[in-house]
């Protein structure tokens, strides 16, 4: 149980007293974890593909191919790996990337015997590496004509750097002046059905043939980008968000009673009496739902706009005389030539051949004992510094030893 060589594996062969070698590749690496050899990597010739995963178990003497779950890393031009907690792989990509460099194989997680057990294969499950925190995403959901589209056009006009909204993705065709990626994400249904398959949806539904959802991606790129995410959703799409492995902050708006919910749908204007009458009708379940599913951890009546706006940022501590803006990721920027080793929470990462410049930093460690989330989404909470100089290296290594 451990850390297996650097070697790579090609094929199967005979010659060994397990009956079988393992032949060496530059562009690929391997992690043993008890009875299992994980083998990581792909070729040159795939660089445009995304790294592929085979595990060789050696109690069946078998290779197996497993589903593999989570957005995967690109091939690059090589691989350092190191076992974490026998439930996990930390790779470093080798030439990626600084915001590309750092992943998470995860092959013994909850999320990845979950999905064992409901696919009835072997699974692994692929997290980017990611430096420090991100606020929890705030999932708002309420009936149509609540007002919750007033309360966080307001949230967002009075604190534009601090909240986000996730970009949907969409089977239709996009309309006219609507653009890929900032409306929409728009995208083929075969698309959109395998990467539901692949648990990269939140949320989804079927409106008019066309499928809408909301991809953890979508989400994870508001969050690095500093920024905490907002989700306007309803009930059934805020219940499948809370059956996923996202930790958020559920809110449902609530009208004073179904009579001022009535006067304001009728004083937009906008629709016919039975449409009117349809969204009172679903308003009424949503109501029911949102109040009894044990869903929202937060309830809030508008019966007054401004009141309500100011409970809405006093819930999500907004509401002192200063807000501190969150602090954007970092990136980590690692050489192309290094070495890593493990010692207890910490990955030491040693620089190759630095320039005369970085001389003094030739140790980077990455602080993994406070890591949170998962596959498949990001693995935040990678603290990274480096030991500045040749003294402090030494006292380094010998704490961390």
């Amino acid at each position: 149980m451990g850390e297996a060589p650097a070697f790579v594996v090609d094929e199967l062969q005979n010659g060994n007293e397990n009956g079988f070698s393992l032949k060496v590749k530059d562009c690929e690496t391997a992690i043993t974890v008890r009875d299992k050899t994980y083998v990581i990597g792909g070729s040159d010739e795939e660089s445009t593909l995304s790294i592929r995963v085979r595990i060789f178990d050696e109690a069946t003497e078998h290779w197996v191919i497993p589903t593999v779950l989570g957005t995967k890393p690109k091939v690059c031009k090589g691989y350092s790996a190191v076992l974490l907690d026998d439930d996990r792989i930390l790779i470093i990509n080798k030439g990626s990337a600084p915001d590309d460099c750092i992943w998470f194989l995860e092959v013994d997680t909850n999320f990845v015997r979950e999905n064992r057990k409901k696919l009835g294969t072997e699974v692994v499950a692929w997290s980017k590496g990611v430096t420090g925190n991100a606020e929890k995403p705030i999932v708002i959901s309420g009936p149509s004509g609540v007002g919750k589209g007033t309360l966080i056009a307001m949230l967002m006009k009075e604190f534009p750097s601090m909240f986000g909204f996730s970009v949907s993705h969409t089977t239709r065709a996009p309309r006219a002046m609507e653009k890929d990626g900032v409306h929409y994400h728009f995208t083929e249904r075969s698309v959109m059905e395998e990467e539901i398959k692949d648990v990269k949806f939140l949320e989804f539904a079927s409106v008019h043939g066309n499928l809408y959802g909301t991809s953890i991606e979508a989400v994870e790129v508001v969050a690095d980008a500093g920024k905490r995410c907002i989700l306007d959703i309803d009930v059934q799409g805020a219940r499948s968000v809370k059956a996923s492995s996202l930790e958020a902050i559920f809110i449902f708006i609530c009208p004073p009673s179904m009579d001022e919910l009535e006067k304001r749908l009728r004083a937009r204007g906008t629709e016919v009496e039975e449409q009117i009458l349809k969204r009172l009708r679903n308003a009424k379940a949503e109501i029911e739902q949102g109040q009894s599913s044990g869903i929202f951890e937060h309830i809030l009546y508008n019966d007054n706009l401004d009141k309500c706006y100011e409970n809405l940022k006093k819930l999500l501590g907004l509401d002192g005389t200063t807000v501190a803006s969150q602090k954007s990721i970092q990136e980590i920027n690692l050489p192309e030539d290094h070495s890593i080793s493990k010692a207890d929470n910490k990955i030491i990462i040693k620089c190759g051949t630095p320039e005369p410049q970085q001389a003094a930093k030739s140790l980077i460690v990455l602080d993994v004992s406070a890591l949170k989330g998962g596959a498949p989404a990001r693995t935040r909470g990678l603290n990274v510094y480096a030991i500045d100089s040749f003294s402090d290296s030494l006292n380094g290594i010998n704490e961390l030893s």
